[in-house]
């Protein structure tokens, strides 16, 4: 079977859903909406057709002659084709779209999900409930306590206020809302830019030390990203010294990148992320090198779509992987105003659980009210 041929669809806006101020990037807006972008196409010649996220329409030439002619099966080829025509920067996620569209393929053309696949057995993950705004403790208690109301077994709060203090007290109020139970992650934000920029608060070794053992105190299950992006000594020397169980690789572009870090023993928890490791090749070969350092694997997931289905099936093919990240912020930050255009979206369930998707592939499609051509 043969690519025949690359196209990308674009989706309509069905609601603007409200605005909302991420905490990542201060003194900015997100405005969501249900709906909107676009969604990659890869055609065979046997009609079979593997979706993947959206891409740089410039790119959409370039995608038609690398990958037009070629087998399905020779991913591994093409994904370092692809990423010898498109070096890094702002390709990364034309790269990242075609890969998943790739593997989606694999995975109709075998008749199975990509989880099982690639040796998975168990169709449930474990999403945690990823809050997006920095807020204020008493409003992050309340709704942290309306989360846990669903079914979520694991939240995740940013913490980077003005004041320390602050921190600590959201972690406190939120830990006594909700009880022991429910698994706390705490997200820095501190690892935004490659050097040594960073918007709003920054954190030196000592503001993350005394964080940390805080944390510690309160049963917090890690601390994300406490540090700039390739401090890795530093990243030890926190982990020696607090005992806290760091997190982070989610802005790390190579696996290079996780090499060193792993090397460094910077963090136990690695959270690479598809769009940015440029797809599903690269990602997981991070949870072999995981593996490898007897680390834990939690991929990153931002406000993205067909790349959390793909996040889903890589986690649940990892025995060392434990959580799957999901955006979740209601009533504005619903995950379900980026899951509804799926035809068959998956959801939390009672439990706290998610069930992985069942069909052949990514196991999803799109659901066809939303496609525009």
């Amino acid at each position: 079977m043969r690519i025949s041929e690359v196209v990308q669809r674009r989706l309509k806006v069905m609601e603007d859903v409200g605005s909302i101020d991420p905490a990542w990037l201060p003194g900015q807006t997100m405005h969501l909406q249900r709906g909107g972008g676009a969604f990659l196409e890869i055609r065979t010649d046997e009609g079979l057709v593997g979706i993947g996220p959206e891409v740089d329409e410039r790119f959409l030439p370039a995608l038609n002659d690398v990958l037009a002619g070629r087998a399905v099966h020779d991913v591994e080829t093409l994904s370092g084709m692809l990423d010898y025509h498109f070096p890094g920067g702002t390709y990364f996620q034309s790269i990242a779209g075609a890969d998943i569209a790739l593997w989606d393929l694999v995975g109709k053309i075998a008749g199975q999900p990509l989880y099982r696949l690639w040796g998975g057995t168990d169709n449930r993950v474990l999403p945690y409930a990823s809050m997006m705004r920095l807020s204020n403790p008493e409003e992050r208690a309340e709704m942290a306590l309306r989360i846990v109301g669903e079914g979520f077994q694991a939240l995740k709060l940013r913490l980077h206020h003005e004041r320390m203090d602050d921190d600590i007290r959201t972690v406190q109020m939120v830990r006594e809302a909700v009880g022991p139970s429910v698994k706390i992650m705490a997200d820095a934000n501190q690892a935004q830019s490659k050097g040594g920029w960073q918007p709003a608060v920054r954190w030196d070794l000592q503001r993350a030390k005394d964080t940390a053992r805080a944390l510690t105190a309160l049963d917090c299950t890690w601390l994300e990203e406490p540090l700039p992006r390739y401090a890795f000594d530093d990243l030890r020397r926190l982990r020696e010294d607090t005992g806290i169980r760091l997190s982070g690789g989610e802005n790390n572009p190579s696996l290079f990148d996780f090499q060193q870090m792993c090397a460094a023993q910077a963090y136990d928890v690695l959270q690479p992320e598809v769009l940015v490791l440029t797809g599903v090749t690269e990602t997981r070969k991070v949870g072999t090198l995981a593996a490898e350092y007897g680390l834990e694997v939690a991929p990153h997931n931002g406000y993205v779509r067909l790349g959390h289905i793909a996040h889903m099936h890589m986690v649940a093919s990892w025995p060392h992987a434990n959580f799957v990240e999901l955006m979740y912020d209601p009533p504005v930050g619903h995950y379900m105003h980026f899951l509804d255009i799926l035809a068959e979206p998956p959801r939390v369930g009672p439990d706290g659980f998610t069930e992985v998707p069942a069909g052949p592939g990514l196991g999803v499609e799109i659901n066809p009210d939303y496609v525009l051509d």
